[in-house]
């Protein structure tokens, strides 16, 4: 029997490129799903760049529970199931391996971490096209993945990259999250679109999908992200969280 037998559905929060904020949406739309009296698990893909244990204020040091020499105990955080890479290596050691020890650590917290009966296992993939995304394709039933991308040329042509991806190895694209949609000044709540405007609704009308959430860059969000409380559980009233 495999845990992850006992999951509905897996969902894939995934980006072109680094700095998008994806972590922050994967963590935030885990909570934004409790919140919705689901049963909800989450998973740090990223084996080199793993950001889970400190968005959801995991205390440093703590491990999963090692049963029978092989399987995992995920940690709970804010009612959430939880596995990462950085709960099993100190936060400042670099993942200097190759790939195929990367795969080999990734299906070792995919397919050997406990996972009780859940609605939602949300994975944050790890940015780009690899050999993580096609590990995890080739290995589970994707439910869907969301792409997140900002509205600047940039960022979309590498998510046009993502999507392309997932459409070889048919995943459904659920779609689009527009982050850093705008800027709003937390002096004096004066709103503009710093990085362009209409990026993610082009793309959506390019692929056939639609923009599902607009998330602003907001000083709130960064702020309690850093110290371990995510906004969606920290302020669920707060704008920024209604927008996940």
């Amino acid at each position: 029997m495999s845990y992850l037998d006992n999951i509905k559905h897996i969902i894939c929060i995934a980006s072109g490129k680094g700095g998008v904020g994806k972590s922050t949406t994967a963590v935030n739309l885990a909570l934004a799903l409790q919140q919705q009296s689901s049963r909800v698990g989450l998973l740090d893909a990223d084996i080199y760049g793993p950001s889970l244990p400190l968005m959801m204020g995991v205390k440093p040091g703590t491990s999963p529970e090692i049963k029978e020499q092989k399987y995992m105990s995920p940690i709970t955080a804010h009612g959430i199931e939880c596995n990462s890479i950085g709960f099993l290596v100190d936060q400042r050691s670099a993942m200097v391996w190759r790939a195929p020890m990367m795969i080999s650590a990734f299906n070792q917290i995919l397919n050997n971490t406990t996972w009780s009966n859940l609605d939602y296992l949300v994975v944050d993939m790890p940015p780009g096209t690899g050999d993580i995304q096609l590990s995890l394709a080739q290995s589970v039933k994707i439910s869907g993945s969301v792409i997140v991308t900002t509205p600047q040329d940039v960022a979309l042509l590498d998510a046009r990259k993502g999507i392309e991806m997932f459409n070889k190895v048919d995943v459904p694209l659920l779609g689009i999250v527009e982050n850093m949609s705008t800027h709003i000044c937390s002096k004096c709540g004066y709103e503009e679109s710093i990085f362009g405007s209409g990026g993610g609704d082009n793309l959506s009308v390019e692929y056939g999908t639609e923009v599902i959430g607009r998330l602003p860059l907001d000083l709130t969000i960064r702020e309690q992200t850093d110290a371990g409380n995510p906004v969606v559980a920290s302020n669920p009233d707060h704008p920024a969280s209604q927008a996940y």
